[in-house]
């Protein structure tokens, strides 16, 4: 198999090399350039798999080189670090970028993000974009854990002008829901999308995520935690393992406790959320 190319953009030649370190793996190969025609100069010369940019010192730099990119190499993932503005987050995303993080970026993320970029093979159209105001984000998630994972980062990143608590919280609490949601009501079915919200206003963060399943009840999901009987805290864990499920069903718990509300409409294929903000 011919090694995995990566293109690492950064006019900072010592913060290439760090990047490049912490990326390199066995059956990558590696090529940096430090200047927007440079790396504009490679993407013509050869297709690459990804590539990854950071802004540096102008903030727009990395969002100018992503249309270029695309005009070039339309199937190339493209994963940008850089400024925390929700404006440009969002422009970004509507531009089909891959991934996005602020600096300073979480390098056990940030190669986690790679790794999942290299191991896509569709992704163009895995998220939708239907509301574009970083008050009001809305998207369309296509059934795939790779898709929820990057809608998750996205949301994370949305989210990260306010405490650092509230917003692992929120983003924690909206993760095990799309998953929820993408797992068991679209049942990994990659024709099939869930559609997220998350509202943000002066005083709360309101989620909201609807799949197009069947729905269900809270009190009949015996594979979930939130069901256990008080003699057997455990029990789902049993439940989920003659299923053949994956180890889990923690989500309804686990997002009750990190948010002020959680409901569920009468189906059950819809769920809201609110986190109030002090």
């Amino acid at each position: 198999m011919s090694p995995r190319k990566l293109l690492l953009v950064s006019a900072d030649a010592g913060n290439g090399d760090n990047l490049a370190s912490l990326l390199q793996r066995e059956g990558r190969s590696i090529q940096c350039a430090h200047e927007f025609g440079e790396a504009l100069a490679y993407a013509r010369e050869a297709p690459c798999d990804l590539v990854v940019a950071r802004h540096d010192s102008d903030p727009s730099l990395g969002l100018r080189l992503l249309r270029r990119l695309r005009a070039i190499r339309p199937e190339t993932r493209v994963i940008l670090t850089g400024d925390g503005d929700p404006t440009l987050l969002v422009a970004a995303i509507r531009e089909k970028v891959y991934g996005y993080f602020h600096e300073p970026v979480s390098r056990s993320a940030l190669a986690d993000m790679v790794q999942l970029a290299l191991d896509s093979t569709s992704w163009r159209d895995d998220i939708r974009v239907i509301s574009a105001d970083p008050a009001w984000i809305g998207f369309e998630v296509r059934c795939k854990i790779d898709a929820a994972e990057r809608v998750t980062q996205f949301v994370r990143e949305i989210l990260s002008g306010l405490p650092g608590k509230v917003c692992e919280d929120v983003t924690a609490a909206f993760r095990e829901l799309l998953f929820n949601a993408v797992e068991h009501g679209g049942k990994l079915d990659p024709r099939k999308r869930v559609r997220v919200s998350l509202v943000h206003g002066s005083h709360s963060l309101v989620g909201q995520i609807h799949d197009t399943g069947k729905g269900f009840s809270l009190g009949r999901l015996p594979h979930a935690a939130i069901c256990n009987p008080d003699d057997s805290p455990t029990r789902h864990v049993e439940v989920r393992q003659d299923r053949g499920q994956r180890p889990g069903g923690f989500g309804i718990l686990i997002s009750r406790s990190l948010v002020d509300e959680l409901t569920y409409n009468e189906k059950g294929n819809e769920a809201l959320f609110v986190k109030y903000l002090k």
